[in-house]
């Protein structure tokens, strides 16, 4: 089990730019893949970008593709989530999340470990 404390979410305008960070407990982070779901008002909650143990594979939602960037430090125990071109849409309860599988894999599902979410609201 890891403990993962997001932060770096809060209010832009349309367009702007946010980058999200989540410090991961343990000494074993490179076992975990990482990722990021969001969860708006009224809506389920949905996946947004996950990156493999070592950082080698990255697989996004169409949906932020090319405005989104997920990366991870390792030697930091730490996942980043640089949001650009932000729309209105994105805005949404940001959870970073924490799976213990194979080194290559880019989970979709099955997270075993949450953090509390940070929020990301875009104004227009």
């Amino acid at each position: 089990q890891v403990q993962l404390v997001e932060s770096g979410g809060g209010l832009v305008q349309a367009g702007g730019s946010l980058r999200l960070s989540c410090a991961a407990s343990g000494r074993t982070f490179s076992s975990y893949a990482m990722g990021w779901f969001r969860q708006a008002p009224g809506k389920e909650r949905e996946f947004v970008a996950a990156i493999s143990r070592s950082g080698s594979r990255i697989y996004y939602a169409d949906s932020v593709k090319g405005r989104f960037t997920i990366a991870r430090d390792n030697a930091k125990n730490t996942v980043f989530l640089q949001m650009n071109s932000l729309r209105q849409e994105d805005t949404a309860v940001y959870y970073c999340v924490a799976k213990s599988t194979a080194y290559y894999a880019t989970p979709l599902d099955g997270y075993e470990d949450w953090g509390q979410g940070t929020q990301v609201t875009v104004s227009s």
